[in-house]
């Protein structure tokens, strides 16, 4: 493993490289009087990747993988990301550490031919690095969750203009996230295309269980537990039943209160269960052994939770909001607003249609059969690409 804290050395200096072994077609650039080659250099930006059970954290390790995995031979990947994180994507990855002064000055901005800003968060922006530039963009939630023309959602849209503007090739993880995008920013429209993520197909070890286990049968979600996710209208679906709900991530302490609040209100407080962030096999064992996987959220880019448990063939139930039909598709069952007797009836609905008469394992192989559709493979490839396009342009 190569880490490079502030080296400033410069990729190519003047001269006209070869690429060895181009990827997709990859452009190749001769020498004046040799046979010199050399692998043109991405840098790929993970500094999103801090807090495990999180969307950006998943994004950024597996395609990571991938493209290292795919790209091995085409070119040559650095990482940037937190000290920590070194090493997630494998010893054959430069890893460059990140700095707050980053914000102001990257040393290392002459180096790479390629930089792929993994999403709209990185320290530092495309004005700091003399390289093609991809930037992934994740979702556009503000303007969802603010009010219109509040000053805080200007600044957020001025900040994202500026990145926009910036960057050679603009990815959107949905069709609805680039409608957003072109609805605020209609002159990306000519460098704007669409990648769906990928979905782990992971599994919990053989006996395998995390600390909370529930008593009976249970519900489960899955995020940061904050007001966007809309865990707290689940929790009247617990009335006059025995079930639990279980909700893990990382928690936003007031948001807890107000679950725990609404619970106490429907009598079901000892019903419900926020374990705060739990590990991948710990997620994956509340997939498997869940009733069904709920997800309210108010505003998704993609939601990748939806194909994890879907890779588990659980019966999914999701809010018609923001990107989570594109991704659910006709497999999934939809609320379509959260009246919670509306609710009862679809999850109600929902479970008797998913058992069918077979005990669900229909329902269990459509839900298998649609995650499948996405890979972090064929995202990778695309984006993969995408980088040989910039370069050829």
């Amino acid at each position: 493993m190569r880490v490079h804290a502030g080296d400033q050395r410069r990729a190519g200096g003047g001269g006209d490289f070869t690429v060895a072994r181009p990827h997709r077609g990859l452009p190749r650039r001769g020498t004046a009087g040799g046979h010199r080659f050399m692998m043109p250099r991405l840098l790929v930006t993970l500094d999103s990747m801090r807090f495990e059970n999180t969307g950006l954290h998943t994004f950024g390790r597996s395609l990571g993988r991938e493209l290292v995995r795919q790209g091995a031979g085409s070119f040559d990947t650095s990482a940037y990301a937190y000290p920590p994180q070194h090493g997630v994507l494998g010893p054959q990855v430069s890893y460059v550490d990140h700095r707050r002064y980053h914000r102001w000055v990257f040393p290392q901005g002459r180096r790479y031919d390629v930089v792929h800003f993994t999403d709209q968060y990185c320290r530092f922006g495309p004005d700091r690095v003399r390289a093609r530039t991809v930037m992934t963009v994740h979702d556009l939630n503000q303007v969802h969750e603010q009010p219109a023309g509040s000053r805080k959602l200007q600044r957020y849209l001025r900040r994202l203009a500026r990145k926009i503007d910036g960057v050679d090739r603009v990815v959107a993880i949905s069709e609805f996230v680039k409608t957003d995008i072109l609805r605020f920013f209609p002159d990306a429209a000519h460098k704007i295309s669409v990648i769906h993520n990928g979905a782990d197909a992971s599994f919990a070890p053989d006996g395998h269980a995390p600390r909370f286990v529930p008593a009976g049968r249970f519900l489960f979600t899955v995020g940061m537990v904050c007001p966007k996710k809309n865990f707290h209208v689940l929790v009247p679906l617990l009335r006059s039943t025995d079930h639990t709900l279980v909700i893990a991530g990382v928690i936003k302490e007031d948001y807890r209160q107000k679950i725990l609040a609404e619970a106490a209100r429907f009598g079901v407080a000892g019903q419900v269960a926020i374990t705060g962030p739990v590990s991948q096999a710990d997620k994956d064992w509340y997939y498997a052994h869940c009733e069904a996987f709920l997800f309210p959220s108010l505003a998704e880019g993609f939601g990748l939770p939806v194909l994890e448990a879907m890779h588990h063939g659980r019966p999914v139930f999701l809010s018609r909001l923001t990107s989570l039909p594109e991704v659910g598709g006709d497999v999934a069952r939809y609320f379509d607003h959260f009246d919670p007797e509306h609710m009862r009836e679809v999850l109600a609905t929902g479970l008797a249609r998913f058992q069918g008469d077979d005990g669900g394992a229909t329902g269990a192989a459509r839900a298998r059969a649609h995650a499948m559709r996405f890979t972090w493979e064929k995202a990778a490839a695309a984006y993969l690409d995408l980088y040989c396009q910039c370069l050829a342009a």
